[in-house]
């Protein structure tokens, strides 16, 4: 998985930039076909930018933005939005094969309804 992390205006520190870094290899724990991870941060005024864009097999495209007092602290916010995501997307991939129409047929497991006991 390639990862690459800009600024846009400010700077980081090397520390900042191995922290960003080693939080974006984590998402390989949630979706491990990942190609390519890019983390964009922008300084403002009175708080940073992050902005991560995850590029997926199949050309799959998930993207979050957040804001926060620190770069680390934006981050953190955008991974959780990111996890949430790759969740989704990853127990969708998987759940699609095999699945029944909603109210109709036997249930995942092949059981059956009882019927019902005659009095």
């Amino acid at each position: 998985m390639q990862i690459e992390i800009s600024t846009r205006h400010g700077e980081l520190t090397s520390e900042q930039q191995r922290r960003l870094h080693d939080k974006s290899e984590k998402l390989l724990k949630y979706f491990g076909r990942l190609m390519a991870v890019e983390v964009a941060v922008d300084q403002g005024k009175q708080a940073w930018d992050v902005e991560i864009l995850v590029s997926a097999e199949h050309k799959h495209d998930f993207v979050a933005r957040e804001v926060g007092p620190t770069p680390e602290a934006a981050m953190d916010l955008c991974l959780h939005k990111i996890e949430n995501q790759l969740r989704r997307y990853k127990e969708k991939v998987q759940n699609h094969k095999g699945d029944m129409p909603q109210g109709g047929g036997r249930s995942r497991s092949g059981d059956q309804a009882e019927p019902p006991e005659s009095a």
